[in-house]
């Protein structure tokens, strides 16, 4: 395998299995600051050995022992500082065997609600309470998503500087706290619930639609942020938000098999193969859906209606049976719970479709003057495919290209390029 094969493979395993690598030394340090720096050590050490002497048959388990091993190594050095030098033989043989109350949670073993899941431990101790929500969502991001500094800044619009700094503080401050790295007990956890939950849902998305890079998805984020849901599920199974929150990404992962072509591509959703849409996993969102809405009651929350819109989606045989109707129904009632201008450019794209590109136009206009989405590529996107619905195709080329320099998704960008092309030619037919 040549070198830039290797730094590839490097790449890509990092992407998956980094937020695994830092949990579990997480664990064993009590530290998430010390726990990415040791993760980034064994990073280093792939770049440096797996050119020479090939990519290990399993680079999951090698980035996971390397890490651990640096972290053995920190610990050794930190009892060397704290205990005399006689105590030091027992306290190695303790940690190796990853039993010593200093450095391992001897509590988690008698705890009857501590599930045990060391990124749900990280998930948890990134949204304490102690840390801002801007914190919490860099954090999680950087260490559970995998994304670069940039990468999150490009997200969320914001200097990369500002995300640099907001990751290093809540690094700092969960440290200083002496945060514990652990699932809490019933009532912390209930009121650390609504972060967790957006957290979780983060990752799942930037799972479902990649910031960057040259995959429009990325499944392994998807499946971890599933997995971690389900858990929550059963350690809360009477909170109607977990239960929607699960039920919202069982659904959206249904589709994920006819979001692209063979060739990667990305099909959007109303050009889908909805035969390809796994059926078991929309039964179980649909499930979930159902249990969600019973302890709700009237009163349910954003995942939960955000959950009811995806089931409008998987319960339609085909693109045109959608009930674009209730979609704009369930996206007032979001609207009006969670306002934001991401929220009003979905209702925007649904108003087109049960009321045609004239009135959405309207909404998208409004939108663009306001400003807040400037960066925002599906912004110029949506106002794009309006246009060229009313036939105003130069004005739409214009929209396109902007949307295609906004994107950092290689994917994304070349179907945008592709509207382009489109538009280029419905403004100038031969």
């Amino acid at each position: 395998m040549s070198r830039s094969a290797t730094h590839q493979a490097i790449e890509a395993v990092w992407r998956i299995e980094s937020a695994r690598v830092i949990a579990c030394v997480a664990r064993m340090t009590r530290d998430v600051g010390v726990a990415e720096e040791l993760a980034q050590d064994a990073l280093v050490a792939a770049l440096e050995t797996w050119p020479h002497a090939g990519v290990p048959d399993n680079p999951g388990a090698w980035l996971m022992t390397t890490a651990k091993n640096r972290a053995l190594d920190r610990l050794r050095q930190n009892a060397l500082h704290a205990r005399k030098h006689e105590e030091l033989g027992a306290d190695l043989d303790a940690l190796e065997a990853h039993v010593v109350p200093d450095f391992v949670d001897a509590l988690d073993a008698a705890r009857a609600d501590d599930i045990g899941d060391d990124l749900l431990r990280l998930v948890f101790t990134a949204c304490h309470p102690v840390l801002s929500r801007d914190a919490r969502v860099a954090l999680t991001l950087r260490l559970l998503g995998g994304l670069t500094t940039d990468e999150i800044a490009r997200a969320f619009l914001v200097p990369e500087p500002t995300i640099a700094q907001r990751i290093v503080r809540a690094k700092r401050t969960l440290t200083a706290a002496q945060v514990p790295f652990e699932v809490p007990q019933a009532d912390a956890r209930a009121a650390r619930l609504a972060s967790v939950l957006e957290m979780i849902y983060l990752v799942f998305n930037e799972g479902y639609s990649a910031t960057a890079g040259d995959d429009w998805m990325r499944p392994a984020l998807c499946e971890e942020a599933l997995r971690l849901g389900r858990i929550l599920a059963n350690l809360m199974p009477d909170d109607g938000e977990v239960h929607g929150l699960v039920a919202l990404m069982e659904i959206q992962a249904s589709r994920m098999h006819a979001r692209i072509d063979a060739q990667g591509r990305p099909i959007l959703l109303t050009d889908q193969d909805r035969s390809r849409w796994d059926r078991l996993l929309i039964r179980r969102g649909l499930a979930a859906l159902e249990r969600a809405l019973a302890l709700g009651g009237g009163d349910n929350g954003p995942y939960v209606l955000q959950a009811a819109l995806a089931a409008c989606h998987a319960r339609a045989a085909t693109a045109d049976d959608t009930d674009w109707q209730q979609i704009v129904a369930l996206y007032d009632a979001l609207a009006d719970i969670m306002p934001s201008p991401v929220v009003e450019l979905n209702r925007a794209v649904a108003v087109g479709m049960a009321f045609g590109p004239e009135a959405a136009l309207a909404i998208v206009d409004e939108l663009t003057n306001g400003g807040a989405l400037a960066n925002y590529h599906w912004l110029p996107s949506v106002r794009g495919d309006l246009l060229m619905k009313l036939g105003r195709h130069r004005e739409a080329r214009a929209e396109f290209e902007q949307a295609a320099a906004l994107t950092r998704n290689a994917r994304e960008q070349a179907l945008l390029l592709e509207r382009v092309q489109e538009a280029e030619r419905a403004a100038n037919p031969s």
